[in-house]
């Protein structure tokens, strides 16, 4: 399951600005997006990633997401850092 890549993942970035930046610099590998987020928020860093060749990954919930990523509330995206 996609949670379980985001526990294991050295290092994260989450929110979607804090993602959005890590892509611009080429950082990402990986961003991981609920399904359950706002579209307006997400749609920006879809974008992103398709033009940077970032792989992107829907999750379905964001609390789920939140969790995976060690915080105790909800995450709409999560970037995995390239080390």
């Amino acid at each position: 399951m996609s949670y379980d890549r985001v526990k294991q993942a050295a290092k994260l970035t989450i929110g979607t600005k804090q993602a959005m930046k890590t892509v611009e610099q080429g950082q990402a590998t990986e961003v991981f997006i609920a399904k359950d987020a706002d579209p307006r928020i997400t749609i920006k860093i879809v974008n992103l990633c398709k033009k940077f060749g970032v792989k992107v990954t829907y999750v379905d919930s964001m609390k789920m997401l939140g969790k995976a990523c060690g915080i105790d509330v909800g995450a709409a995206v999560a970037a995995v850092v390239n080390e």
